[in-house]
């Protein structure tokens, strides 16, 4: 039976500020180290055997499956980076603090921008400090200048058909460690969540997300390894 484990990045210096991060390649925390790190004593304790990781190409993300596989004794596996998996792009309001951001725009705009499926931030205007187009990482790459949930999840999905799905049919247990919002759009396409549905999950910051899977990669079982710290989750059919 394969098994996917989702894990969510470890707080960021920008969590911490309340800021939008997007696509910004800012690190982890001492708390968001600590926090990957017991996602990797989570997994060591489960008796869970990974073969294959996956991650995005920010620095956040890359961190904590360092840090959770060291500490899960599992620094040996194959790990693949692709941008597909960054965090959603938002836009114009990449960099701006939350809180006055919702003062200036009001707080149910700021709402329906971070939470609604498919009404994505204002574009981020080219040129300025958060303009990726000249980043290596995303050479021969057709950019977004804003992404909803909706526009990431069609980013995602054709990754996750091509490259991640693949192990997990050959029976491979997979991780991945990515952000929020990429986590979701793979929760998602897993249980073939409505648009009403998948705006009430949220993924909390490196709590492994543990998923069995049938055949045909529909999920059997879901849990959290930190039950403490866990979110509600769809049910299994």
């Amino acid at each position: 039976m394969p098994t996917l484990i989702l894990l969510r990045h470890g707080q960021s210096q920008w969590n911490l500020e309340d800021r939008f991060t997007g696509w910004v390649d800012v690190d982890l925390t001492a708390e968001g180290e600590a926090q990957a790190r017991k996602g990797g004593e989570l997994m060591q304790a489960a008796g869970l055997q990974i073969d294959r990781a996956f991650t995005s190409v920010l620095t956040r993300a890359i961190r904590t499956l360092w840090l959770a596989l060291g500490t899960a004794k599992q620094t040996f596996i194959p790990e693949i980076k692709d941008w597909r998996l960054n965090e959603r792009h938002y836009g114009g309001l990449t960099g701006l603090n939350k809180t006055e951001t919702a003062a200036k725009h009001g707080a149910d705009q700021v709402k329906i921008w971070r939470r609604s499926y498919d009404v994505p931030p204002p574009p981020l205007a080219p040129g300025g400090d958060y303009d990726f187009a000249g980043d290596r990482r995303y050479v021969g790459a057709k950019l977004p200048d804003t992404e909803s949930l909706k526009t990431t999840l069609e980013r995602v999905e054709p990754y996750w058909i091509s490259d991640i799905a693949p192990c997990l049919a050959s029976g491979e247990t997979v991780l991945v460690a990515a952000h929020g919002n990429s986590l979701r759009a793979i929760v998602k396409l897993l249980w073939n969540l409505s648009a009403d549905e998948i705006v009430d999950v949220e993924i909390p910051t490196g709590n492994p997300l543990v998923i069995d899977l049938n055949d045909g990669l529909a999920p059997v079982s879901a849990r959290y390894l930190d039950a403490d710290r866990a979110t509600a989750l769809p049910a299994t059919k």
